[in-house]
């Protein structure tokens, strides 16, 4: 005889089964109700730095029960709430927001009567809007006009939307944004590069994506056609240097579609964006936000390019779940990236590659937290504070895909990534799905590819295991040799043959001699081969960093480096190392009480945390 179950023991069941698959970084209930389409109507003021309209979200109700939408906020100013009835008028709702958490910002719960199709949110952002840099004219190349972008990643959508701000939720979404005159909108949707902007810049993103994937840009922008379906945009001082810069985006289209299918996001454009842009690149679908360091005007940083192409089928295609699957992203991302370089330009420069990531992911090792180096983690998605580091899932999700790939064999291994995209696309999905996927279609057949034990060893412990093969390139192994006579003072400096390398023996290079190189070496470096004016910006930050290290005096060019660049990549490195140094604390302050204006909110935080600032 069946034993029934009690009330409490229903909800205990339920809120278990909720853990197991909530996200915890977002108050949104959607296991009650998800997010089926999104429609942005914004104003644009840079006077107040707010963007101020409404939000209409259509719903689609699983729990037929429920009667509480609940939204992610972050510093949004909610004037009213209003619901469609079935007679076809919009009336009010009654709405309350939680008290605020300060990672997590504050839960919008909205009381209803009924379940409603859609829901209109009228709002307003701050001026202070993590998501959000408002841009001075001075602070642009032209120094006419304003300029305004967002970073939407991870959870910053809600600073600039009531969204369910997780990537288990997948919307459409179109807008309609108005802004000054003379100034171009565009957002990671259809951008028509005829658009005048007259009545609204309209936008429309048909197909389903993750609230972090978001994203507007306004300012004084032109555009350049770099093949029929994939153009870039950037300020007109930079327009030019940026198309001949990403020439070959076309050719890497169809390397990306050779390997793992039809590309789904029918046009991929790119936008250049201010030196604040915190990151190198960000994926945003259809429109790729960029950082203007990758443009060394040689083509010697286009990984970088092929890296957020690559997410258009890791990522944006497959997306995680939730943020303890994040190597879903970008470990994905990052062995894809390796694949479409070495179409393009061959497998000796991906070989190169490769191993400058790998060994750069080793060095991490000393310094992340043993903690926070397996890719995920086993049990329920409850504690932030245990997703693995950011940095390192990268290269070790790469390495982890790259072993199965060489025991399997590319003709195995290709079909069954591929599969990956096509069976789960436009979906998100999880870690423990993964495995599911990896041994249904590969390990349950052929075991030897990767015994339990080791994939064990990849997904849920720390560092990276003894089984992994390193990648070995025979020009740098011939650098390295070069390398160390020099770093003996057996070689002299005028004989390294660095006027013959390229950017990544550059790397490679610097990387190698970090703490190891004198101020006297770095300063021949510097005079033989002009390190401290390079174009190339991941070569001058690797100088930069070995000068400080090393004692060599570059406050000069460093100081103009920081003052223009805002990738955290670099500026959070070069700081640490500044405040290292006690004669260089000091210096380090009055530089960053310059420069931080020019940053965006996210690099300002991370900077902050360095100074133990305050704000």
């Amino acid at each position: 005889m069946p034993i029934k179950k009690t009330l409490s023991a229903l909800v205990l069941t339920a809120l278990t089964s909720l853990a197991a698959h909530a996200d915890p970084l977002s108050y949104a209930r959607y296991d009650q109700v998800r997010t089926s389409d999104l429609y942005l109507d914004l104003k644009a003021d840079f006077g107040r730095k707010t963007l101020g309209g409404y939000a209409e979200l259509t719903l689609n109700w699983i729990d037929k029960s429920a009667r509480t939408l609940v939204l992610d906020t972050n510093e949004l100013s909610i004037a009213k709430v209003q619901v469609l009835n079935p007679n076809g008028r919009w009336t009010s709702a009654s709405f309350m927001l939680d008290k605020l958490d300060v990672q997590k910002g504050r839960a919008l719960r909205i009381a209803l009567p009924f379940q409603p199709q859609k829901v209109r949110v009228y709002y307003r952002t701050a001026p202070s809007a993590a998501a959000l840099q408002w841009m001075s004219p001075a602070q642009t190349m032209s120094g006419k006009r304003p300029f305004m972008f967002s970073q939407s990643q991870d959870i910053n959508a809600r600073s600039w939307a009531p969204v369910q701000d997780t990537p288990a939720v997948r919307f459409t979404y179109s807008a309609r944004i108005d802004a000054p005159a003379g100034l171009r909108v565009l957002m990671s949707a259809d951008n028509d590069p005829a658009a005048t902007g007259d009545g609204g810049w309209k936008f429309k993103m048909a197909q389903p994506i993750p609230s972090y994937l978001l994203a507007i840009a306004i300012g004084e922008i032109e555009v350049r056609k770099l093949g029929p379906r994939s153009a870039v945009y950037a300020e007109p001082a930079r327009i030019e240097a940026a198309a001949s810069e990403l020439a070959d985006t076309e050719k890497m289209i169809g390397a990306a579609e050779s390997l793992y299918g039809p590309y789904r996001w029918e046009r991929y454009d790119m936008i250049v964006l201010p030196p604040s842009f915190p990151y190198g690149g960000m994926e945003n679908p259809r429109l790729t936000f960029l950082t203007p360091t990758m443009i060394a005007g040689d083509r010697s940083l286009v990984d970088l390019i092929a890296h957020e192409l690559a997410h258009s089928w890791s990522g944006n295609l497959v997306t995680n779940a939730s943020w303890k699957h994040m190597w879903l992203n970008e470990g994905f991302t990052t062995y894809v990236t390796t694949r479409i370089v070495e179409k393009i330009y061959g497998p000796e420069i991906a070989e190169m590659n490769l191993q400058v990531e790998q060994e750069e992911a080793l060095v991490s090792l000393l310094t992340v937290p043993v903690s926070k180096q397996a890719l995920s983690t086993r049990g329920p998605d409850t504690d932030p504070s245990t997703y693995a580091d950011g940095g390192l899932i990268y290269p070790k999700g790469a390495w982890f895909l790259r072993t199965i790939e060489q025991r399997a064999g590319r003709e195995v291994f290709d079909p069954f990534l591929r599969g990956w995209f096509d069976q789960h696309a436009f979906k998100s999905a999880t870690t423990d799905e993964f495995v599911e996927y990896l041994k249904k279609n590969l390990l349950d057949a052929h075991p030897e590819y990767m015994p339990q034990a080791e994939l064990d060893e990849w997904l849920y412990a720390p560092g990276i295991p003894a089984s992994a093969v390193r990648a070995a390139s025979p020009r740098l192994a011939a650098l390295d040799a070069q390398r160390a006579a020099w770093l003996k003072g057996e070689l002299p400096t005028a004989e390294l043959g660095g006027k013959g390398w390229i950017a990544l023996e550059w790397m490679h290079f610097l990387n190698a001699i970090e703490g190891k190189a004198s101020a006297a070496q770095m300063q021949e470096l510097d005079q033989a081969f002009g390190l401290a004016k390079t174009g190339n910006n991941e070569i001058a930050y690797r100088f930069y960093l070995g000068s400080v290290k090393a004692g060599y005096n570059v406050r000069d060019p460093l100081n103009k480096f920081l003052m223009s660049v805002g990738r955290q990549k670099f500026v959070v490195p070069l700081y640490g190392a500044l405040l290292k140094n006690p004669g260089d604390k000091d210096w380090a302050r009055a530089v960053y009480a310059k420069a931080r204006d020019h940053y965006h909110p996210v690099t300002q935080a991370s900077v902050d945390k360095q100074f133990k600032l305050n704000r």
